[in-house]
């Protein structure tokens, strides 16, 4: 953030880094493109074949876990947390549910990620998001996720 406490845009990976406490390989997340507080933020994910989790899911036919697409989103949301509630800077964020997981397509190696998240309710320590990630526009795995933070 800027001295008025406005977000630059893009987020780099370091700024990103600078608020979540993931590191490599588990860090899902490389630029925030589109912050609005108390409101959305836009993220993404460039999918390489050199992601550790290739090499066994799966041999000969690389497909991102789901799982990991939903640890994404959640990191997306996470530092949309952290940024529209600066009271809550250095406490952990923790899945607290998800609802209505789909998984609509496959992504692979190539792929661009594109977190699109909602807040939808934002209470005490508990924050709920919608969350949809999308490759070429197509979306591939849409979610409800809540959080907590301590």
């Amino acid at each position: 953030m800027n001295e008025d406490n406005r977000v630059q845009l893009p987020m780099g990976i370091q700024e990103i880094l600078d608020l979540l406490p993931h590191r490599y390989p588990f860090i899902l997340l490389d630029r925030v493109l589109n912050f609005e507080p108390d409101k959305s933020i836009t993220g993404l994910k460039n999918v390489s074949m050199g992601e550790p989790f290739f090499q066994g899911h799966f041999p000969g036919e690389p497909v991102m876990p789901g799982v990991l697409i939903l640890e994404g989103m959640a990191q997306a949301g996470a530092v949309l947390a952290y940024l529209s509630t600066p009271e809550i800077a250095g406490k952990l964020v923790y899945f607290a549910g998800m609802d209505k997981v789909r998984f609509r397509k496959v992504v692979r190696p190539g792929d661009q990620l594109i977190y699109k998240i909602e807040l939808v309710r934002k209470k005490s320590k508990l924050i709920k998001v919608q969350c949809r990630a999308y490759v070429d526009e197509a979306l591939v795995t849409e979610a409800e996720q809540l959080a907590t933070f301590s």
